[in-house]
Parts: structure tokens; C-alpha cells; sequence
């Protein structure tokens, strides 16, 4: 099902190739089942569009949280990203070190994965991703400053959430450097 959400263009690729060696079987054969079948699929195309617009996935869940995040951390309002965070001892960590800096850039470089846990109850999920912010400190002793960083997330989905079908939230976060291990700067599970 990711695969039909998330993936559209590939999976009308493998559809139109499928349609293709169907309708050029019927043509060569006369074979009547053939070209139906070519046509179905032929007609499968847009109803794949269709699904993978209108079903949105947990791993989509999680990048729109995310990116929109990401947003809220750079026009300072840091309630709004609090409110993503699920678990207490991640949130005042959060609260210490948001408040002291000043964002003129939060941006998301790349998400490198977001791996959903399955099996487990609640769901959990992991991301990998790096981030760019250029920042200043209240003090005025740092004054735009490029911070380009790994940040590891680990969420969890909450089912009493908001709409039915639950809602991701941030229970644990590290903060780390681009490569290597933890650094002075990095932020640890705790």
C-alpha cells in the first residue's frame, strides 16, 4: 500500500508497460482476454493517481509534521513545536534550548530516512534527517551563524489524536553532529 501512496509515478510506469505487452499480445494473437486485460490496466493509471492523492501515509504524516515544524522553529513560534513533542522530559529539553536563539533560517536539507517500527503498539518511527539554521543568541555574542546538523527522531503515534487515525508525535531527539559521534554541542537522549 506505501508503495501505491507514495510511489505513484513508478507504479503507472509498471502499468502502462503491463497495458503495453497486453494490447501488442492481443494485436499479434487476436487474443480477445488480452486486450481486455490491456485496457484494464491501461485504465488502472489514473485510478492509481486517484488513491495515491487521496491516502496519505504515516511515513507523509511524518514529513508534513516535520517540514511544518521545521516552519514554526524559524518564525519563533515555539509553542507550535512544543505541541509535536509526546513526552515530557524531551519537551523541557526542548524549552531550554529553543528560547535562548533567534532563527533567521530553520530548514529541513534532507530527510534521509523515516523508518515506521511495525509491530509495535503504539507505533514508533524513526527519522534521520539534517538540518540547516542560521541563528543568533539574545545575548548578541553569536550573530548569524550556519548550524548544518543530524537530527535523529524517534516519534510515536498517539491514537487519541485529533483526527481518527492518530496523531506522530516526538517522544526522544538527538542532536548531532554531520558525522562522527556526539559532540559539545549535541543534544543526547536522556
Amino acid at each position: 500500500m506505501n508503495m501505491i501512496a507514495e510511489q505513484p509515478l513508478i507504479v503507472s510506469i509498471f502499468l502502462g508497460f503491463v497495458s503495453l505487452a497486453l494490447l501488442f499480445g492481443w494485436l499479434q494473437t487476436g487474443n480477445k482476454a488480452a486486450g481486455i486485460a490491456g485496457l484494464i490496466f491501461l485504465l488502472l493509471i489514473p485510478a492509481e493517481w486517484f488513491v495515491a492523492a487521496n491516502i496519505v501515509t504515516d511515513r507523509e504524516q511524518i514529513e508534513t509534521l516535520i517540514y511544518e515544524t521545521a516552519d514554526a522553529v524559524e518564525n519563533e513560534r515555539y509553542e507550535d513545536a512544543y505541541k509535536v513533542i509526546g513526552d515530557p522530559d524531551a519537551e523541557r529539553r526542548a524549552r531550554i534550548e529553543l528560547p535562548p536563539y533567534t532563527f533567521d533560517i530553520a530548514r529541513v536539507n534532507s530527510i534521509r530516512s523515516i523508518k515506521v517500527i511495525e509491530g509495535m503498539q503504539p507505533l514508533e518511527a524513526e527519522v534521520d534527517m539534517t538540518i540547516k539554521a542560521d541563528i543568533s543568541n539574545r545575548s548578541g555574542t553569536i550573530n548569524d551563524f550556519r548550524v548544518v546538523r543530524r537530527l535523529v527522531l524517534r516519534l510515536q503515534k498517539d491514537p487519541k489524536g485529533q483526527n481518527t487515525t492518530g496523531q506522530w508525535k516526538v517522544i526522544d531527539y538527538q542532536n548531532l553532529p554531520m558525522t562522527g559521534g556526539p559532540d559539545q554541542f549535541s543534544t543526547l537522549p536522556q
